[in-house]
């Protein structure tokens, strides 16, 4: 079944088939099926809308605003110290980067250089670093913030395929974050240069920074944006919200040798959430 379900990835149009989810998330109208939309999925992924800001999803204008809906203050109480996780999900993997290789999945291994969309310089920078590869289920707030204090450097989206990045497509799947179509946000931060690259899947409608809006699906080419150019910094705070996804995907944050020193008990396949402490700033 595992080697089925990947097969399909390959063969489905992943692009048609993601976009027209993304056009029927977006809708306002019919009301009944919007709302008959969020109770399913409700109910298929037994998601809390306890923590919801807003928890009546009939309160919600489309499916998109439902699946990126804020949490009610306090729900997600942030760490006094220490890097950030920067959203809900899963440890897919972590660890440190043995020259520019990152571990996808036992047994799979891809490059910082591939996943950075071919910037050798910026790649340079994370040769021997540290990284953290974090899962977002579809059941997960989908909101992704800041793991530290950061001034945005500069954005390269880089088109790609969509596939699933579950754990099974993980698995079975060659350079699988390397492939997709993803958003790689560098900032300037207290722990040294910092890669925040969020990566789209399988049915993912968009991806959305705060301060550019939606990004990806933009035209099918890399493009570039450099930051420090700009009149105005874009300055986060630990903690704030920097982007979210329409629909579950993947966030993968790159450090510098010696820059940072993961917490002990974060293992492959453990759920963390937004706000706790991953590791610490090191030195």
């Amino acid at each position: 079944m595992k080697a089925l379900f990947i097969a399909l990835q390959y063969l489905l149009p992943q692009h048609l088939l993601s976009r027209s989810v993304g056009w029927l998330a977006g809708l306002y109208r019919p009301v009944w099926l919007k709302n008959a939309l969020i109770q399913l999925f409700i109910r298929a992924f037994k998601v809390d809308m306890s923590e919801a800001e807003e928890p009546d999803p009939t309160a919600y204008p489309t499916f998109n605003a439902f699946f990126t809906r804020a949490l009610r203050p306090g729900a997600r109480p942030l760490a006094e110290e220490g890097i950030l996780c920067p959203a809900d999900g899963t440890i897919s993997q972590i660890g440190r980067i043995q020259e520019h290789s990152l571990i996808q999945a036992k047994g799979r291994r891809y490059s910082s250089w591939s996943l950075l969309g071919g910037d050798d310089e910026r790649a340079a920078w994370y040769r021997n670093g540290h990284f953290a590869t974090i899962y977002l289920s579809p059941r997960d707030y989908h909101r992704v913030h800041m793991p530290v204090d950061g001034k945005l450097v500069a954005t390269r989206y880089v088109p790609g395929q969509l596939f699933s990045v579950n754990q099974v497509t993980a698995d079975g799947v060659e350079a699988l974050f390397a492939r997709n179509e993803r958003l790689v946000c560098h900032f300037e931060t207290p722990a040294g240069p910092m890669a925040m690259v969020l990566v789209g899947a399988m049915i993912v409608a968009g991806i959305e920074t705060v301060w550019a809006g939606q990004v990806a699906p933009p035209p099918r080419q890399v493009e570039e944006r450099d930051y420090l150019q700009l009149p105005e910094a874009v300055d986060l705070a630990r903690g704030a919200e920097m982007g979210r996804f329409q629909l579950g995907s993947t966030v993968i944050l790159l450090f510098p040798e010696g820059c940072v020193d993961w917490g002990p008990g974060l293992t492959a396949g453990g759920g963390v959430r937004l706000g706790q402490a991953l590791g610490r700033v090191a030195g």
